[in-house]
């Protein structure tokens, strides 16, 4: 590298970088480190790039692994930039754009040769490799510093520390894109890493003071959504020699490397990672969330969880309980802000899923919420958009709603709520609805979709509990939400008759087709069955529970009874079709009082009569309907992998090998 520019296909044959890997050492306080890290280049501009800076120098990294437990270069590299963060902050102050140049670059060389180490080493030999000094080969310093530590805390101090500002905006993403990397073996790994050398420097020891200033600075790098810099805007006007180190800063920092850290990761999808806004944002969430998800040490649970699960509110003036370790305090009012607006990004859905279902403070708050609509639109626009998203967003989107539905106060305050004019939802014009009827439209719209194309059980169960939940708070139900919630039952119906019709002619065709296997029906119609019972379930909570609120869902049962005929002498629906029955009936028999030729308006208010005019002791009582989200055994199976899926396709400036990864199966494209 050094103080003249360079392309990315120069970089093998850089004179600095192949002093750096050679056989020779160089002492911390050489020249040698002011002229390697005056450099510039033309930065990648796509995936592919970055894929070439990974292979451009894919040999220096090798060629360091064979050589640095002779030389020591590595711990000399690092030295080297922990000398220069000492004196960091007071640069920032004085706007002393060189020295932090030169010093985000020692910290851009440092995370390269390591994503390089820890893909090609064990955390063993990596270990050592910190430990080796210039002195005879193979020799290593067992009583010095530990290096690797140093170099943790230096990181979580950068980035807690040092104002953010223009000239400090590339080395606060550096420092945290540098701690993604250091927790990266996990990508290597086919199993979940459970014990650590990284977890553990993390979780105990000199570390562990930063965990709960970490968190809070993660999450408010999050809140803040802070955007890069202008290119140029905080680079000192070119001097009249032309070179040197002023050269390198002026002709290349500010319109070259700079935006290296403005790019996606390889493999990222169009649609789900849009062009980042933020790029200390988005990779401060990806950092957190993989902190957030580490596994709990043999001795000690997760720290950084633990802060997550219990910071309070800036304006809760109530003492911390001095039981809680690493808690703080963060404006939860800019939190739901900032949560509300990011959840287009798979990252942002999961941290507003970890911190409802984990931080009990956060979800009162959020409950309390008058503009409930903000928080709950985006995820349902997430569902609506089901075939455009991946599995796992639709999941969070999906256990998020089911989490909120668990209040009650949530389930009435969503039937006040009324919105105009939903541009997204494209079946029917919705000029006027209330959140409760379009979140009824979309979770029905969610289960239909599942029917036809993925099947899944999980989601199936998921909104069937969502939609449950809410079914003794129904309020004025919009007719459109009335009339789906029968033709899902018209389609689940249809769906019995056709299994069951299945399973009577592959009984019979067993009787004189022997030895041949038969595809088991009775699994799926057992399967049908329980759904079935559970519609019949939410729309008997909602006729026991507000019958009167409801004349749209009493319309729409007396428009299609007959599909409920069949199920009136099965004995797996007989008790919960006596209500339905005896709503069909009464109603039934006061329109046939009415006489014929009755228009729609005369219905309705015949409904809303006769739900006055209904005892209410003849609806015979069942129990309430309650559904809570409880996380299954093990969950960092597959959290962990989902983490570093994410981390994977949208970390800024950072590649790998997709033939390198081990934690799940990813395309090379």
């Amino acid at each position: 590298m050094g103080s003249n520019s360079s392309r990315i296909g120069d970089l093998p044959k850089n004179e600095y970088l192949k002093k750096l890997s050679g056989p020779e050492s160089v002492s911390e306080n050489d020249p040698f480190w002011n002229q390697l890290l005056s450099f510039s280049f033309p930065a990648p501009t796509s995936s592919n790039e970055l894929k070439l800076l990974e292979e451009a120098t894919i040999s220096v990294c090798r060629s360091l692994v064979v050589n640095n437990p002779r030389t020591g270069n590595l711990g000399a590299l690092i030295k080297v930039f922990l000398s220069r963060t000492k004196e960091l902050k007071l640069s920032a102050e004085c706007q002393n754009h060189i020295f932090i140049w030169q010093t985000h670059n020692a910290l851009f060389i440092i995370c390269c040769l390591l994503k390089v180490f820890i893909c090609e080493m064990s955390e063993e030999e990596l270990q050592l490799h910190f430990t080796y000094e210039e002195k005879s080969p193979g020799s290593y310093s067992s009583d010095s510093e530990d290096l690797l530590e140093e170099l943790l805390c230096c990181l979580m101090q950068l980035i807690t520390d040092i104002p953010l500002l223009d000239i400090t905006y590339e080395i606060s993403v550096e420092a945290v894109s540098t701690m993604v990397v250091f927790l990266s073996c996990q990508l290597f790994h086919k199993e979940v890493l459970r014990q650590s050398i990284s977890h553990k420097y993390l979780m105990q020891g000199r570390c562990l003071p930063y965990t709960s200033k970490l968190v809070k600075t993660l999450l408010y790098n999050f809140i803040r959504q802070e955007k890069p810099p202008p290119p140029g805007a905080h680079v000192l006007p070119q001097q009249s020699d032309g070179g040197g180190l002023l050269y390198g800063l002026a002709s290349g920092v500010a319109t070259g490397l700079w935006t290296v850290f403005t790019l996606g990761g390889v493999g990222s999808k169009a649609a789900a990672s849009p062009e980042l806004s933020s790029p200390l944002a988005n990779q401060s969430l990806l950092l957190l969330l993989v902190l957030a998800n580490l596994t709990d040490a043999a001795d000690a649970p997760n720290p950084y969880r633990q802060a997550i699960m219990s910071f309070k509110n800036t304006q809760d003036s109530s003492p911390f309980p001095s039981s809680i370790p690493h808690t703080f305090q963060i404006n939860f009012n800019s939190l739901y802000t900032a949560l509300c607006e990011q959840q287009t990004s798979d990252q942002a859905t999961l941290l507003l899923y970890t911190l409802l279902h984990q931080n009990s403070n956060v979800r009162t708050y959020m409950l309390a919420r008058t503009d409930t609509e903000n928080l709950v639109l985006p995820i349902l626009e997430i569902l609506y958009h089901v075939e455009e998203r991946n599995s796992h967003h639709v999941y969070m989107a999906l256990i998020i709603l089911l989490i909120l539905t668990e209040d009650d106060g949530f389930n009435r305050s969503i039937h006040e709520v009324i919105l105009k004019n939903i541009s997204w939802y494209s079946e029917r014009v919705l000029t006027e609805i209330s959140l409760g009827s379009l979140l009824i439209l979309v979770v029905i719209r969610t289960i239909q979709y599942n029917m036809t194309r993925t099947r899944d059980k999980y989601l199936h169960t998921n909104c069937l509990a969502a939609l449950a939940n809410m079914s003794a708070q129904f309020r004025c139900l919009h007719q459109y939400a009335a009339q789906r919630i029968i033709s899902l039952f018209s389609l689940l119906s249809k769906k019995h008759n056709k299994v069951l019709e299945q399973a009577t002619q592959s009984l019979r065709g067993s009787l004189s087709a022997n030895d041949v296997p038969l595809p088991d029906y009775a699994q799926d119609l057992n399967v049908i069955e329980e759904v079935i019972r559970m519609m019949l379930e939410i729309i008997n909570s909602c006729l026991t529970n507000s019958l009167h609120h409801n004349p749209n869902l009493v319309y729409a049962l007396l428009y299609k009874r007959d599909l409920f005929e069949q199920f009136r002498t099965h004995p797996s629906f007989q008790d919960i079709m006596q209500n339905i029955d005896l709503v069909i009936t009464f109603f039934s028999s006061r329109l046939l009082q009415a006489g014929a030729e009755l228009s729609v308006e005369r219905v309705l208010e015949i409904i809303k009569q006769g739900a006055v005019a209904l005892p209410k002791d003849r609806l015979k009582k069942f129990p309430e309907l309650k559904f809570k989200y409880v996380e299954e055994e093990q969950p960092e199976e597959f959290f962990i992998p989902y983490v570093w899926s994410l981390v994977y396709n949208s970390a800024v400036g950072l590649y790998w090998n997709p033939q390198d990864i081990q934690l799940f199966t990813m395309d090379s494209d």
